[in-house]
């Protein structure tokens, strides 16, 4: 008995891989998903232990698709969709030691301490500041257009709190696409966020700055499980890629099999060696992980997705009683920029996003830790890290008590960073692509980082897919009717 042969392998059960799934069922093409592991959601894990509900991974998604809507409907989930408290518009930004309040609108931008009156009137150049001559960090692209103080107070923990990266290091072109793209389409960032609002209008999309931050009562992981649900037998789990081959190239000395396909995916299923055939193959895994499976395929390949960085993080959840914490937590949290020299990214109040974070009386939140800023500090113990955090946070959240409960997550390799030079990478794996028709790169080092980014790209490499198949029907089609006729 020869291999299964199918239109199309995924490999990979995070988000990605789960919604490419999705669409293509919706499509009525016939695949397989092959999970490494027996859960379903990659980094998206929910964990509900003495009443707190723990997100190891991402905590929130913002509503920036509408494909959000059309995955809550499909997979009948309205019931555990729920946006966050009004009061996780507020964020804030560590200052000389004290939380202060980002400003969300332009009177709150006059008025607030946060920025020096320096700061402020420098914002107001930014109209009139020229285009880049070449590729900049987001650290250049934000001083030259908005100055040092914007960049240091507002865009430097940002990228720590999005990214857990450095502003000096990531590429604007290709960490804010969005962002560079007002430069160089409407000569600035005012100018452009009128003008882009109107056509993100017309696409039915939000900026990530206006759409509402959502979750689902039973934590982000009830998203990916219940996609995995719907998927069934399409999902073949506990099932590592080992290798991929080219059949094209074996078919030149051979006659053609019946039914063979372009791609050979070589995987362990249960400690068993198997095979499958596609004519189209996904990888919907870390870019690290694409590059052991292609190492024997194209090493230059393999090479160029390993060059991708992606710098660890700890990630500690605390529980508190209410009453051992002065602050009101009244927002989203708090972000840390690095002239602060603190030993924390930044804090997000769980339980003030979504009530059902935290049994009664309590708080939960959680720190970051490390990332590409201090990569160092994750090679704490757990007790040290639990330590540094609580230590963090006594000041500026006004916490007397101890942590009731604790968890603590480490990611060796947690985000991938846009850094400069990305595009070159990302023109590379396009030409691959073109070259190796059918092989497919697909997660969060490509398009965005954000769970939205994500499911929009996901829907969009599922479409791709879906048309290429059809196409390549066609002309199979086409070639057996004219062998008839002659």
């Amino acid at each position: 008995m020869g291999p299964e042969k199918i239109d199309v392998v995924v490999i990979g059960e995070g988000i990605s891989g789960l919604a490419i799934g999705h669409w293509l069922k919706k499509q009525g093409i016939a695949f397989r998903l092959l999970a490494k592991e027996t859960v379903p959601g990659g980094t998206m894990q929910s964990v509900r232990e003495e009443g707190f509900l723990v997100e190891v991974g991402p905590n929130s998604a913002l509503e920036t698709t509408p494909l959000f809507r059309e995955l809550v409907s499909d997979l009948a989930l309205e019931n555990e969709f729920t946006y966050a408290e009004p009061a996780g518009k507020n964020r804030y930004i560590l200052r000389g030691g004290r939380l202060m309040a980002l400003p969300l609108s332009p009177p709150a931008f006059l008025t607030t301490k946060l920025f020096s009156t320096g700061a402020k009137l420098r914002v107001l150049k930014e109209p009139f500041v020229g285009r880049a001559t070449e590729e900049e960090s987001v650290a250049q692209f934000v001083s030259r257009r908005l100055g040092r103080e914007f960049m240091d107070y507002a865009i430097d923990p940002f990228v720590a709190g999005v990214f857990a990266g450095r502003p000096d290091r990531l590429s604007v072109r290709s960490a804010f696409p969005k962002l560079y793209a007002l430069e160089e389409k409407y000569g600035g960032l005012v100018k452009g966020m009128f003008r882009g609002a109107r056509e993100r209008k017309a696409r039915a999309e939000k900026a990530k700055d206006r759409a509402e931050t959502f979750s689902f009562r039973g934590g982000m992981q009830v998203l990916p499980k219940a996609i995995a649900a719907g998927l069934g037998s399409a999902i073949v789990a506990d099932a590592r890629v080992t290798g991929i081959r080219d059949l094209a190239v074996d078919r030149q000395s051979r006659e053609d099999e019946p039914g063979q396909r372009r791609y050979l995916v070589e995987y362990l299923h249960h400690g068993r060696q198997e095979e499958i055939e596609a004519d189209t193959v996904v990888f919907a895994v870390p870019a690290y992980e694409a590059a052991s499976v292609l190492r024997s395929f194209s090493r230059d390949t393999s090479t160029l997705l390993e060059s991708i960085y992606y710098p660890p993080v700890l990630s500690i959840f605390l529980g508190f009683r209410r009453q051992d914490v002065g602050h009101p937590l009244d927002g989203f949290g708090f972000l840390v920029p690095t002239l602060e020299q603190r030993r924390i990214l930044g804090c997000l109040w769980n339980s003030s996003l979504f009530v059902e974070r935290a049994p009664a009386g309590h708080v939960a939140v959680t720190t970051f830790i490390g990332g590409a800023r201090q990569p160092e500090l994750t090679t704490l113990t757990d007790d040290e890290a639990v330590q540094t955090a609580v230590d963090e946070l006594r000041g500026p959240m006004q916490i007397h008590g101890n942590p009731v409960y604790l968890k603590v997550s480490r990611w060796k390799r947690a985000i991938p960073q846009y850094e400069l030079g990305y595009a070159r990478i990302m023109d590379a794996l396009t030409a691959f692509e073109n070259e190796h028709p059918g092989i497919v790169f697909a997660g969060n080092y490509r398009g965005g980082i954000s769970v939205g980014d994500c499911v929009r790209n996901s829907h969009e490499i599922a479409g791709d897919v879906g048309r290429r198949l059809t196409a390549t029907r066609q002309t199979v089609s086409m070639s057996h009717d004219e062998s008839r006729s002659a």
